[in-house]
């Protein structure tokens, strides 16, 4: 992970070598954690607080937007469980947001306020995507707060769902941001930052689509997941300096980045180079990261706090005020911000009655 010359960031050597330790209690709010995985089974959001205890403030709660097909001829009795399990389709299943909100529903109000219930159950090629994410703040009012994480273009899955590919530049996207800049709702969307498997020239034709589209919607919060990273597309020489160039614009103020899955610790924690070249980021650019897990439907306490502690050289390479914004208070900046936005459109555009 090289974002050019290492000695640019020489002058942050002194602070970063005063980093504190991660305190024990209320480590991390969680930008990225799915309650349900590929066939719609997980914990329930009350199991998951039990879970997590105090460790984890506040999360995101959405489950996963794609259903896996269990084809009877393919895979006979055997039933998959995750999307690399049958090579047959995935399929978008729009019930998952009125499963999420019961969840949220279910809670106490102390509960509650540990969650921000995200819209998943929309494909980004239909132009109807955006009157589904309405339909669904009128039918639910006063418990969603953003939408996501959903996927345009994400190695192996993309081409597995069923139907149009998403696209970059489908006018469905923008008309999905437009609405998220009307309500307040925070989007988080994965796409994959340069293209794999093609010529050098043309890794970056990912990359431009979606700076343009990023900028098309300078009025809608939007949290890139994972920095663009995946299994597939790992950092390459440039991978931090694309990053950069998109914190670094004047007219992307609006785009954060999570930095949630494990692929992508391991990636930050390989050498003390990879640490030392993202803590340098992220003291440049305080303000634009958020933690995150991607956990996905966990039940075991160690399992669920893996990624936390995955990152533990990072958070020992930051200043204790960097860290805190990066693992808290980024997360409540936006989330708090998107809520009082949300709860206001949804008072002035109630559903028909």
């Amino acid at each position: 992970m090289n974002i050019g010359n290492s000695a640019r960031w020489g002058a942050l050597s002194a602070c970063l070598a005063l980093a504190a330790p991660v305190p024990a209690q209320d480590d991390y709010y969680d930008a990225h954690v799915h309650l349900t995985n590929y066939i719609q089974e997980g914990i329930t959001a009350r199991k998951y607080l039990e879970v997590v205890g105090d460790r984890v403030g506040r999360s995101v709660l959405f489950g996963i937007p794609l259903q896996l097909h269990w084809s009877h001829r393919v895979t006979s009795d055997v039933a998959p469980t995750y999307y690399l399990d049958a090579d047959t389709k995935l399929y978008y299943y729009s019930f998952t947001d009125a499963y999420i909100a019961q969840q949220y529903l279910g809670l106490s109000p102390e509960q509650q306020a540990r969650f921000e219930p995200m819209i998943t159950g929309f494909n980004p090629a239909d132009m109807y995507a955006a009157d589904h994410i309405r339909r669904v703040l009128q039918t639910f009012p006063g418990v969603f707060s953003g939408i996501g994480e959903f996927t345009i273009h994400k190695e192996f899955v993309s081409a597995k769902v069923a139907g149009d590919v998403a696209s970059l530049i489908d006018p469905a996207v923008d008309r999905i941001f437009e609405f998220c800049a009307e309500t307040g709702l925070v989007a988080i969307m994965h796409n994959d930052i340069y293209m794999p498997f093609v010529k050098p020239e043309a890794k970056r034709f990912y990359f431009k689509q979606a700076k343009a589209l990023l900028a098309r919607h300078p009025d809608a919060t939007i949290i890139w997941a994972h920095t663009g990273l995946g299994r597939v597309v790992q950092p390459v020489a440039e991978h931090l300096q694309m990053v950069e160039e998109i914190l670094s614009d004047p007219g992307l103020q609006h785009v954060y980045f999570d930095i949630s899955w494990d692929e992508v610790a391991k990636y930050v924690v390989a050498t003390p180079q990879a640490t030392r070249l993202t803590a340098a980021l992220l003291e440049k650019y305080p303000d634009r990261f958020l933690m995150g897990s991607d956990n996905v439907a966990l039940t075991d306490p160690a399992a669920s706090f893996a990624v936390f502690e995955q990152y533990r050289p990072l958070w020992n390479s930051l200043t204790p005020e960097t860290s805190r914004k990066v693992r808290k208070e980024n997360f409540a900046r936006l989330f708090d911000a998107a809520s009082r936005k949300v709860r206001a459109w949804e008072k002035a555009n109630p559903a028909l009655k």
